[in-house]
């Protein structure tokens, strides 16, 4: 099986980035079975962003919640990325598919606010995206449609970003 990736944007200016706010998305408890009895782990799913255009996910696991928690914080804010944006939505509809999970984003119109499920809406808020409507296909495991729609949301480009990489202009 091939193991797909999705974009690691790395922005040394992002780490430094005022009003950086975190989310929770989800906490998850294993458990291994030891000869005393049971020995449990947890790991935590962290959305990052500052609601203007930068987000990132991040992945923690540890023996505690609370250091689970940090860990995916730290590495949230590792992996910033730039969203394109067009007022309170994005500029045209995309998907971004990891493993089984994939994600829709259609624009949409202002005063729509965000249709989406809980872990999709916790990144387009943290993202600064107000109106939009959202589709998810397959596998809604938390951490699978979190990476979908980063991948998505990676492919966004604008009008004026095409313009400046193909060096014409459309009027």
């Amino acid at each position: 099986m091939v193991k797909k990736s999705y974009p690691k944007v790395f922005l040394d200016e992002a780490l430094a980035l005022e009003g950086v706010e975190d989310d929770i998305v989800a906490i998850n408890r294993s458990a291994a079975v030891v000869k005393g009895g049971r020995r449990f782990s947890f790991s935590a799913l962290a959305v990052v962003g500052n609601r203007d255009g930068y987000v990132g996910i991040g992945y923690g696991k540890a023996k505690e919640v609370p250091a689970a928690v940090e860990k995916s914080i730290k590495n949230g804010r590792r992996q910033l990325m730039r969203v394109e944006r067009v007022g309170t939505s994005i500029p045209h509809m995309v998907e971004g598919v990891f493993c089984s999970s994939r994600v829709r984003l259609i624009p949409a119109s202002p005063g729509t606010g965000i249709i989406a499920g809980k872990a999709v809406r916790k990144i387009l808020e943290l993202a600064g995206i107000r109106d939009i409507l959202t589709k998810n296909y397959g596998s809604t495991n938390a951490l699978n449609v979190t990476k979908a729609t980063l991948v998505a949301l990676s492919q966004l480009s604008t009008q004026e970003t095409t313009e400046r990489l193909r060096g014409v202009t459309v009027e």
